[in-house]
């Protein structure tokens, strides 16, 4: 198991995930602004065994990938220095669902998961703000992408992004401060340092997930975390 969260994650959140799988720290140079360079959410679009990763990933990555078995496609864009070129592949796809700006997303995800029900928001960072624990149960910090999986019916939670560390911006967003891997929810952060923390946290437990608290201090957003086997 990889898994894969920004370099600059705190060390004890990276000592704890090392106990799941092996951590790769992750980080990028002169491709995007500093601030998400280390966010793998903006070059990594994955659904369960299905990968797919900017062209302009930097090798070593690839490398990695190719020596762990974990098979990838390449998409057709680069990730770009601003928005919305560096948001191509922060796309959330379910097994009933692709959801993403439809202007912004790259092709290639669009042909793997044609099979899937486009749902388009308007927020293109949609994978930063949005986390699908299945098709039909989201947690989302976008009031845009809240309202637009509501009129779908669907069980969809929206939490204040405020308090949440991303440095150099007021506040960073939700999904990015998360990782899911099978039945577990990791957290970069404790949730008793999120003004909203105890009402996720009893939705989390009451839908019967593992909480996973990686580290004592705020909930920060590196770009969500990774899992790959």
């Amino acid at each position: 198991m990889l898994i894969i969260g920004d370099a600059r994650l705190p060390a004890p959140v990276r000592k704890k995930l090392a106990a799941f799988g092996k951590f790769i720290p992750f980080m990028t140079r002169g491709i995007t602004y500093e601030a998400v360079s280390g966010h793998p959410d903006l070059f990594f679009c994955s659904f369960q065994k299905q990968l797919i990763v900017a062209p302009n990933l930097p090798e070593q990555y690839i490398v990695l990938l190719n020596d762990n078995g974990i098979d990838f496609v390449k998409g057709t864009k680069p990730v770009g220095k601003s928005y919305p070129e560096i948001a191509r592949y922060n796309v959330v796809i379910t097994d009933k669902y692709l959801i993403h700006n439809n202007k912004y997303i790259d092709n290639s995800i669009r042909q793997i998961f044609q099979d899937r029900e486009w749902l388009p928001v308007h927020q293109g960072y949609t994978r930063c703000n949005l986390m699908a624990l299945s098709s039909e149960l989201f947690i989302t910090s976008d009031k845009g992408i809240f309202k637009e999986l509501k009129k779908k019916q669907l069980d969809v939670h929206y939490f204040s992004p405020e308090g949440i560390i991303l440095e150099g911006f007021e506040y960073g967003f939700l999904g990015g401060c998360l990782g899911f891997w099978g039945s577990k929810i990791f957290v970069s952060g404790k949730f008793s340092h999120y003004r909203e923390g105890n009402r996720l946290m009893a939705l989390l437990k009451n839908r019967q997930y593992d909480i996973v608290e990686l580290y004592d201090g705020p909930l920060i957003d590196g770009g969500s975390l990774f899992f790959l086997d």
